[in-house]
Formats: structure tokens, sequence, C-alpha cells
């Protein structure tokens, strides 16, 4: 199948919104020397769990089960920037949650739920809702500089869960959502 992912898609007007405010965010970087490979607008998405690569039957299984669990829907508003770093190397730029966060927890630990019953190992590190905006081109992370003001982000409501399989191309990644999982 690839690799594997549930993820919570965006309204059209809030990724619209992300790919302006992206753009406002790219002379900064480019001038403070900050190199990264910005995630395109097609691919924005809120990832709940990596699948990893797992065979298309035992992710059906796992988004079947989610169906069947009847997840409730919810509202969701992006906040501040921040960064994944390594000492003072960052290695990714996201947008993390201003409301919504208990929400989102209580549906990746569901998800973790069902993940686990379908024989996959328990993620290692704790959940960590946000929205990967960039990631560092030299591969060990870049020293960031001071990021400009956080975006001004339109809240929406996740009202799907999305089955995601992923291929990884000269181009970078590209996604094809198997299964949308209703939310509410």
């Amino acid at each position: 199948m690839g690799t594997g992912q549930l993820a919570l898609n965006f309204s059209v007007a809030v990724t619209r919104k992300i790919a302006e405010e992206v753009e406002r965010l790219k002379p900064a970087m480019h001038d403070a020397g900050y190199r990264v490979a910005w995630v395109p607008a097609a691919n924005l998405h809120l990832t709940i769990r990596f699948l990893g690569h797992v065979d298309l039957a035992l992710a059906e299984g796992i988004a079947d089960r989610l169906t069947a669990a009847d997840l409730p829907a919810f509202d969701l508003e992006l906040g501040d920037l921040g960064t994944f770093k390594r000492g003072r190397m960052a290695r990714v730029v996201w947008v993390g949650l201003r409301t919504g966060s208990e929400a989102i927890s209580g549906l990746a630990a569901q998800v973790e739920v069902e993940c686990g019953r379908a024989g996959l190992e328990a993620e290692a590190r704790r959940f960590h809702a946000h929205l990967t905006l960039a990631r560092a081109r030299p591969r060990d992370g870049a020293v960031l500089p001071t990021p400009p003001l956080s975006p001004e982000l339109p809240a929406w409501r996740a009202a799907e869960l999305v089955l995601y399989r992923s291929r990884l191309g000269r181009s970078g990644s590209a996604y094809e959502p198997l299964r949308r999982i209703k939310l509410g």
C-alpha cells in the first residue's frame, strides 16, 4: 500500500488561508538563510497517526473499526508557530493548535486503541497535534531565525478522518485518500 496514515483535512477556506500565510512567511525565512522545503497546499493535513508500511487490508480494518466507533466531530483552530529541534538545529516548522487540543487528543487516543487492536506497535512519542509547514533541507536541520508573527488562521470543523496512502516521488510525497470516516 505504500505508507499509510490517518489525518484530518482542512476546509478549502482554511487551506487557502494557510497557503496565503505560508507565502507571507517565505521571504522572512529565505532572507534569514533558512533553507526549507515547503509543504504544498495540496498536501496540507493534520496527521493523527502514521501507520507506516502496512497491508491495505489491515489499514481498511482499522478504518472499519473507527467508522463503527461513531467518533464525534469537533472544532479546531490553528495557533502559534513552532519547530521540532535537535539542539539548536530546527528540522520542522509547524503550526500548533490554539483550540481543540482536548478533542483532537481524544480522537488520537481512540485511533491508537484501534491501531493496537490491529496489532500495530504503540507510538513511541506522545501525540502532539501540529500542521507541518516546512522541513529543513539539510537532513540534520538548520539554525532557525526568530519566526515572524504567528499566522491568523480561521477555525474549522473537523468532520472527517481520512485514511491516506502516501508514496514518495521525485517531487515529494503524493497523498491518495483511500477512505473517509465521517465524524459526528
